[in-house]
């Protein structure tokens, strides 16, 4: 029985491509390669193919018993998720219910399905829980939730049982240095972070440092790739196992400013990495930490890296090998 990941070329996928291989499971990668790489998946069984093409969807399907779907592949830029809607909600939204469809027309009953803290929008607790209300306030976070909520039915329908896994910021990188982030433009704080000390940029812009937050910047859940990883084979062990659907937070339930992710980079790299205070960035919350109390006792997951220095160096490894 083999494990469909699509999305598998993308920054999380690999990494998960990586972790289910190492637990000797036979993995199938599906990826447009949009944004995701091919270098960073070594795979005997690799499609590029978009998954909104259903015909050659469905003969993936066709070529190999799958058991259970691990699903990445959705366009992921809050910014640009504002400016082309469109987009979006087809590659999104659209894409899932090609994917359910597929999947319900060969019988695979298995769904794990990479979301987002996006779902929830301004957070009315600290730390975040899966009962707390989902309000959306941009694109990218209402097509996650619109398809959260299309699992949902096709599981009432069709018994298709999904779990949902709502992250935080994915952060770091595979111990060995082999995969890493790498995205196009870069948005992410690590990585934009650790491009000053690899002379990509001569400093680091911070925006806003009148937060109410121990230092006045926007604090953040950083998780490693790599205990996001296994969270998802934990949760695809746990439909297997003939659980019902659920959905679950994953973060290390604690926040780091942005300072002090930029005092973590100058201790790890030996640079200075200049910091320019900019304006607030609209939409930005003050504070994003996730309670991962349900996983832990339900999954049994548990960060194995929660320290950010462990994240920064291992994603500072990775960096220094590309170079």
């Amino acid at each position: 029985m083999a494990i469909l990941i699509t999305g598998g070329a993308g920054y999380i996928g690999s990494h998960t491509v990586t972790y289910f291989q190492q637990q000797e499971k036979e993995v199938v990668v599906v990826d447009n390669l949009q944004t995701g790489h091919r270098k960073s998946v070594e795979a005997d069984h690799f499609y590029p193919l978009d998954i909104r093409d259903q015909e050659a969807l469905d003969q993936v399907f066709k070529n190999h018993k799958i058991q259970s779907v691990i699903h990445f592949a959705a366009s992921s830029l809050v910014g640009e998720s504002m400016e082309k809607p469109y987009e979006y909600y087809h590659n999104n939204v659209y894409g899932m219910l090609c994917l359910l469809e597929v999947m319900k027309n060969n019988g695979v009953k298995n769904l794990v399905f990479s979301s987002t803290a996006a779902v929830y929008g301004e957070p009315e607790n600290i730390p975040i829980q899966e009962t707390d209300k989902t309000d959306p306030t941009n694109t990218y976070g209402e097509t996650k939730l619109a398809m959260e909520k299309m699992m949902k039915w096709f599981d009432q329908a069709y018994g298709i049982t999904y779990v949902s896994l709502r992250y935080f910021n994915a952060a770091g990188a595979h111990e060995k240095g082999h995969i890493g982030e790498a995205h196009d433009p870069e948005t992410h704080l690590i990585p934009l972070v650790l491009q000053v000390p690899r002379k990509k940029r001569q400093q680091l812009f911070i925006f806003g440092d009148d937060y109410p937050t121990m230092d006045g910047t926007c604090v953040r859940d950083y998780i490693h790739v790599m205990d996001l990883a296994s969270a998802h084979y934990l949760a695809q062990q746990y439909l297997v196992a003939g659980n019902r659907s659920d959905v679950f937070n994953l973060g290390n339930g604690n926040g780091y400013s942005v300072k002090e992710v930029v005092a973590a980079a100058r201790n790890i790299t030996g640079h200075n990495i200049p910091a320019e205070i900019k304006e607030r960035r609209p939409g930005d919350p003050a504070t994003l930490i996730a309670s991962s109390e349900k996983a832990t006792k339900i999954l049994g997951w548990s960060p194995r890296y929660p320290t950010l220095e462990k994240i920064i160096e291992d994603a500072w490894r990775w960096h220094c090998r590309e170079e």
